[in-house]
């Protein structure tokens, strides 16, 4: 098996459950897998999937149509946001499967943290969707919704019920425990998935939106998935890690207005900042000394018409 892309099966009577993990791309081994899962119900946990491209997403499509054709029901569960993407972007991505459950993307501004929470497609209820609440693991404070909903939950407008859904629950949940002794937690960060692909790994799979990168400046967050403002960094905050180290305050944004200062006379703003004082020019000495002549000039004459 590819080191690239992982795969298992297990069965519980007439329930295959099967773990994908890794990158789906044109080196898949999707098609070794079609024997191993006999006719009935295959429960496909996309959890650990981390990119899926173009290729790899033709073979999943003629992979599900090879599984309905012997007879096998498909339900998807844990989908990740790349496989949400996927769906969300090819009409027959799903074929005539279900989406049992599927990952929410969250982001915290104040550390800067990212998760994603495991939603049941049934506890979604009618348009318009609204992601659940989710909260930060360090601050305790309430994330924000790293998408935006209308794109993120647009393929629950086409969800078909699933039939059967509390038995097969049950066989899931054994199989998967079965699969991870660890068992799953419904949160998990997302930067904590390994990549699987190395260097020489596929390019990502296309996201719903433009996906928002987390380091450096970036443009101001809007309340779901849109562009965000660089995060808050305080050095305290209330619920948090008391082992963890304070982060430095965030430098001022970009095109902030100076504090202003009070009214002043300009020269003596000029003084205090320590600016010299222009020295009187030459043009005042010319008009004083014309001022001068003018005057001795009025008084020669008085005298001399005085003196007649």
């Amino acid at each position: 098996m590819s080191q690239k892309f992982q795969a298992s099966v297990q069965h519980r009577g007439d329930v295959s459950y099967v773990k994908l993990g890794g990158v789906i791309d044109e080196d898949n081994e999707l098609n070794d897998l079609v024997d191993k899962i006999p006719a009935g119900t295959a429960v496909i946990d996309l959890g650990e999937i981390e990119r899926i491209n173009s290729c790899g997403v033709r073979d999943w499509v003629n992979w599900l149509s090879k599984l309905e054709s012997n007879g096998t029901r498909s339900v998807l569960v844990e989908c990740s946001p790349a496989i949400v993407a996927q769906i969300n972007l090819v009409n027959n991505f799903t074929g005539n499967g279900v989406v049992k459950s599927f990952y929410v993307p969250y982001f915290c501004p104040e550390c800067d943290e990212e998760k994603v929470l495991l939603v049941e497609a049934s506890d979604m209820g009618p348009p318009p969707h609204e992601p659940p609440t989710c909260r930060c693991d360090e601050c305790d404070l309430v994330m924000d919704f790293d998408d935006m909903p209308d794109s993120y939950f647009a393929f629950l407008a086409n969800q078909k019920k699933l039939a059967g859904e509390p038995e097969l629950s049950g066989a899931v949940n054994d199989l998967a425990r079965g699969s991870d002794a660890s068992g799953k937690a419904k949160v998990k960060s997302r930067a904590s998935q390994p990549n699987l692909g190395g260097p020489q790994s596929s390019a990502p799979s296309v996201p719903s939106l433009p996906s928002i990168q987390k380091s450096g400046m970036q443009p101001a967050r809007t309340h779901s998935s849109g562009p965000r403002l660089p995060s808050k960094q305080s050095g305290s905050n209330p619920g948090s890690n008391p082992g963890k180290a304070s982060k430095p305050p965030s430098s001022p944004r970009l095109g902030a207005k100076p504090p202003s200062t009070p009214n002043m006379n300009p020269a003596i703003s000029m003084r205090m900042a320590g600016a010299p004082v222009a020295a009187p020019g030459k043009s005042n000495a010319i008009v004083f000394t014309l001022i001068g002549v003018l005057i001795l000039a009025i008084a020669v004459l008085a005298y001399v018409v005085l003196t007649k």
